[in-house]
């Protein structure tokens, strides 16, 4: 174990920090995208405080088609984009585009089926009492979501991780450009087996933070 480490585990931390920077910035941009997209279709759709069928309609759909298509064809799909809008279409900076792409309308979705859990008594009672949109949307609606609203985006940060590690087919870095180029084209099966173990106990710390940062909002 200890010559396995000597001769990896270099190459293990770069990728497993690489990892988490692909994730945190897809994540934090999705988030920028994505909740306000989930206000939005709550907001738009038929009987929402701004109904709007049209506009509804439209994202509604973007939504669906982008949410069909599998990561990997996605993320060859917009080779030409990203090479475009970045200047390369491997690393780091070569994956975030298909990355936020990718995650960003899943978040709409989830935090949209988040908000449409809110009691709808709770809501009418704040309007009748002339307080603005804006300040309900804010203050109650995001307030009484808070918890299912984490547990989405718990759920969308899991399937992020996978696909960061899915992006390592085009040279993206991170623990599955590792298992893929050492783990399976050098045939070095041990790499493999390390970077699976490290994606579960990845995997089990984000899913139990979660839950217990959803649990603790839900009491308050």
């Amino acid at each position: 174990m200890i010559e396995f480490w000597t001769e990896w585990g270099t190459d293990i931390t770069e990728a497993f920090w690489q990892t988490l920077l692909m994730t945190g910035i897809s994540l934090a941009i999705s988030i920028l995208i994505g909740l306000p997209l989930g206000i939005l279709l709550v907001m738009t759709r038929k009987g929402g405080q701004a109904e709007n069928r049209v506009f509804y309609s439209i994202v509604n759909t973007i939504i669906n088609v982008i949410r069909s298509i599998p990561f990997i064809i996605l993320l060859f799909l917009l080779l030409p984009l990203t090479r475009a809008l970045v200047g390369t279409t491997i690393g780091v900076e070569g994956v975030i585009l298909p990355l936020v792409v990718y995650t960003a309308p899943y978040i709409a979705r989830l935090m949209e089926s988040a908000l449409l859990e809110v009691n709808k008594g709770v809501i009418e009672a704040y309007e009748s009492m002339g307080i603005s949109t804006t300040k309900i949307i804010w203050s109650v609606i995001i307030r009484e979501a808070r918890s299912t609203m984490i547990l989405g985006l718990t759920i969308a940060t899991i399937g992020l991780i996978g696909a960061t590690a899915m992006a390592g087919l085009v040279g993206a870095g991170g623990l599955g450009d590792l298992a893929y180029q050492y783990g399976h084209l050098r045939f070095e099966p041990v790499v493999m087996y390390v970077v699976i173990i490290i994606l579960i106990i990845l995997v089990q710390a984000m899913q139990t933070f979660g839950n217990v940062l959803a649990r603790r909002l839900r009491k308050d």
